[in-house]
């Protein structure tokens, strides 16, 4: 592990030791390459209503081909449910159809798209296996006894048309199989529109099953990156005035300092010591320094990827890694049948 073949050094001037892969390790078989592979779960973040909206975790032992190609499956392959046609009937309201259409849009849906088929090709093969219908009919009025206060919120009834104002039409046996939480946007107060008295908006929406491939509505994430994990070494102790300086080049995090200074018992001196490299952004500003840009090498290790996952809400961080890697795997199975089939 300590094999400068297994980190990218990130010198003053350019980064070396750059290849993917050890041309040793390529002759492993797939069991040891298996074996080799680690996952850890680092941290995870609930939103109010105690439900895990992102996930940071580790992948250890893989290339980075296969990390990316995990992220990128999980913004454009992992099916999810969201708004795709909108019927207006009536909008009076100062936002444009197409404008409103878009935002709708942009709305999560909760449910999940493992109890549906692809998208219906016309109209006429709208069905429960499909399509969710949505409807919003909202009208802004003025409040009885009429007052005039100048805030829109004590004057008028429906001024703001909220997410929380759609209501589920179910389709055929829909009734048996959902309830109308598991359907409905998971925000009631993502604003709509704003309306005056005698403004209206009514509509239906139809909600089907797609991917960040077709359009980003579709998409689960709202982040889905990884980075390498930084490895500091300093090659010879730092006390004194140096250690304070180096300490300063570091960024600083809730978490804990890159470098803690350390304060020796008996000459009372302190030392630079690396306390949490995981935190640590690259940067480089020790390398102003002339007396500190020899004693420390920054780097990254090269199999080892601290991922991070955020949700848009309609899908747990962790079924959208699994189901990344499902589709990832089904990809594998689909190539090699068809290396098969050219024999």
């Amino acid at each position: 592990m300590d094999s400068s073949i297994d980190k990218v050094v990130l010198e003053q001037r350019r980064v070396s030791t750059i290849r993917s892969t050890n041309s040793k390790k390529q002759t492993h078989g797939i069991k040891q390459i298996l074996r080799n592979i680690n996952i850890q779960i680092v941290e995870s973040i609930n939103d109010k209503t105690n439900e895990i909206v992102s996930l940071e975790f580790d992948l250890i032992g893989v290339d980075a081909a296969i990390a990316n190609a995990i992220r990128r499956v999980m913004i454009s392959e992992v099916p999810t449910m969201a708004i795709d046609k909108v019927f207006i009937h009536n909008n009076t309201s100062l936002i444009q159809d197409e404008i409103l259409a878009h935002r709708l849009g942009l709305i999560p849906v909760r449910a999940s798209p493992r109890f549906f088929e692809s998208r219906p090709n016309t109209e006429e093969d709208v069905s429960a296996a499909n399509t969710i219908e949505l409807k919003l009919k909202v009208k802004c009025t003025w409040k009885t006894p009429r007052t005039n206060t100048g805030m829109a919120d004590k004057d008028y009834n429906n001024n703001n048309v909220y997410s929380g104002d759609f209501t589920w039409s179910p389709i055929g046996v829909q009734t048996s199989q959902f309830q109308a939480v598991d359907v409905l946007p998971i925000y009631d107060k993502i604003i709509i529109a704003k309306m005056s008295p005698g403004h209206e908006i009514d509509i239906v929406a139809h909600c089907y099953k797609g991917t960040g491939a077709e359009h980003a509505k579709f998409c689960p994430v709202s982040v889905a990156s990884y980075r390498l994990l930084p490895e500091i070494v300093l090659k010879q102790p730092i006390r004194g005035e140096l250690a304070h300086r180096l300490h300063g080049c570091f960024t600083k995090h809730p978490s804990g300092d890159v470098i803690k200074l350390v304060k020796d018992d008996d000459s009372g001196e302190v030392e630079a010591v690396v306390a949490n490299p995981r935190t640590d952004v690259g940067t480089r500003e020790f390398h102003r320094h002339e007396d500190l840009s020899s004693m420390v090498e920054l780097g990254r290790r090269k199999n080892h990827h601290i991922f991070t996952v955020e949700s848009t809400s309609a899908l747990q961080p962790k079924d959208i890694v699994y189901e990344s890697i499902d589709i990832l795997i089904q990809k594998c199975d689909k190539f090699l049948e068809e290396l098969a089939n050219l024999n």
